[in-house]
């Protein structure tokens, strides 16, 4: 996977092994090593960045991605004066910005629309869950019909580490995918497009974070020094490991080789900054703040985005965690049982763990500087119980796949709250007023982090590539 089977072999052969001296290695990046993590960060040679600057760039990216494609009628979109079977079961409320209404069931969010700025005419035309991923997370239609994850165009996460964003040690990219399980579709989390690093490489995947953040036990890894292991030893082999590199080098001249024994001593050193290993330390956090998140495992994965964005991670992507009960409706992929499920397990924990995050950053002082960004993949169907070719089909009380308009919704960093951008037809079914493509909204987050989006970077034939073809949402910019 490095690209060296003489890395391979080293460390096979090495008799004290890379555990040993790394604990912190069990940290999944993907299959990636935390060296190769650190590499990321410095590796910028090739990259050609023209940056213009908004009003004020964001430092940093909250990515919260709804696995599964919420209905945008039942969620910020409602149609109360649709027929019974566009409108569903749910009654809009009123926000605190007069003539925006969202869904009943996001109360919490409706008395923060001042910060929100919603984005109703989102479209596309994949309804394929693992392929419509790709175009929301990384601006880009996927490369070909059965492309492989290697042949993805990057996550804006692996473009940030690219272009030598963040703050070493730490990660460029986080990205928060807790496996569970439990019956219902655990593919989406392997499989879905655009998640990666793509054509970029295996060093600029994402720092993977698996566990579940509700957990007592939850640790993203172990990245104290063992008690059976004292300082002075832990130095000695230290510094045994740095004799062991010489002579690999004195038999080898692996320039790639070289580097990444260079990023082993780099990830040693980690152990050895409390400030860093603090950041992935949600014990540190007061009780009642955790309560506040909500005390469940989407709650707690936005909880630790925003202490990783504060150290200076600059983009972390938490996905809807799968927890469905049943093999018919996991994640918002509501085919069957979508109202029961979006009133009980979807809109409540949402609207908590997000209007959570608002004020949290607010009351930090970090809104300004931190790019919040919530959407799903796609919509759901216009009709209740309506089927579409290319879905999965409806049961009487659910709603298809639907990629021809949607809703995302961006706050903070550089966007201006209290706005409405496009807008859907009477039946939630097309837009109606300025369609929004996953390159515009994609355009936007790179401008609101200070990116020029016509940024080009080198694909792996060094052939210079956009990171953007989208154009900026200027009516959603402060």
């Amino acid at each position: 996977m490095f690209g060296s089977p003489a890395c391979h072999g080293f460390f096979q052969a090495a008799p004290m092994g890379r555990r040993e001296f790394l604990r912190a290695g069990s940290l999944s990046l993907l299959g990636l090593s935390l060296p190769e993590m650190l590499q990321a960060q410095q590796s910028t040679a090739t990259a050609r960045v023209h940056v213009k600057v908004p009003r004020k760039p964001a430092r940093a990216c909250i990515l919260l991605f709804m696995w599964g494609g919420p209905a945008q009628q039942d969620t910020w979109d409602p149609k109360p004066h649709a027929p019974e079977d566009y409108r569903g079961e749910f009654k809009p409320i009123k926000t605190n910005v007069p003539g925006i209404q969202i869904c009943e069931h996001l109360p919490k969010l409706a008395q923060r629309m001042d910060k929100l700025a919603l984005i109703r005419s989102m479209t596309h035309g994949d309804v394929n869950h693992t392929t419509a991923t790709h175009e929301i997370l990384t601006g880009h239609p996927l490369p070909k019909q059965g492309a492989t994850l290697h042949e993805d165009w990057p996550h804006i996460g692996s473009v940030l580490a690219k272009l030598g964003r963040g703050k070493p040690p730490l990660p460029a990219f986080v990205s928060m995918m807790p496996k569970v399980l439990k019956d219902g579709a655990p593919r989406f989390v392997e499989e879905s497009h655009g998640q990666g690093a793509g054509w970029l490489g295996p060093i600029y995947q994402p720092m993977r974070i698996d566990g579940d953040a509700s957990s007592p036990n939850y640790k993203v890894a172990d990245f104290s020094l063992r008690a059976d292991v004292p300082a002075a030893q832990f130095e000695r082999r230290r510094e045994l490991l740095q004799q062991i590199d010489k002579q690999v080098r004195n038999l080898e001249h692996d320039a790639q080789l070289q580097s990444m024994n260079m990023h082993y001593q780099n990830a040693l050193s980690i152990l050895t900054k409390p400030e860093v290993t603090a950041a992935f330390d949600l014990s540190k956090e007061d009780p009642k703040l955790r309560e506040r998140y909500g005390m469940n495992m989407h709650g707690q994965a936005v909880l630790q985005a925003r202490r990783l964005v504060e150290a200076g991670v600059p983009l972390v992507t938490v996905f809807w965690q799968n927890d469905g009960l049943t093999n018919v409706s996991v994640y918002w992929d509501t085919h069957s049982r979508n109202f029961i499920d979006l009133k009980t397990r979807l809109c409540p924990v949402t609207d908590q763990a997000f209007s959570a995050l608002l004020d949290d950053l607010d009351q930090r002082g970090m809104l300004d500087d931190v790019l919040v960004v919530w959407t799903g993949e796609m919509g759901r169907t216009p009709r209740v119980g309506q089927s579409v070719v290319g879905g999965a089909g409806a049961g009487r009380d659910g709603r298809d796949h639907w990629s021809q308009v949607f809703t995302s919704v961006l706050a903070g960093g550089g966007i201006q709250g209290g706005v409405v951008h496009g807008a859907s037809d009477k039946f939630a079914a097309q837009p109606a007023l300025d369609p929004t493509s996953p390159a515009d909204l994609v355009a936007t987050i790179y401008h609101c982090l200070g990116i020029d989006p016509e940024t080009q970077i080198m694909d792996r034939l060094q052939r210079p590539q956009n990171i953007s073809t989208g154009k900026t949402i200027q009516a959603i910019l402060q």
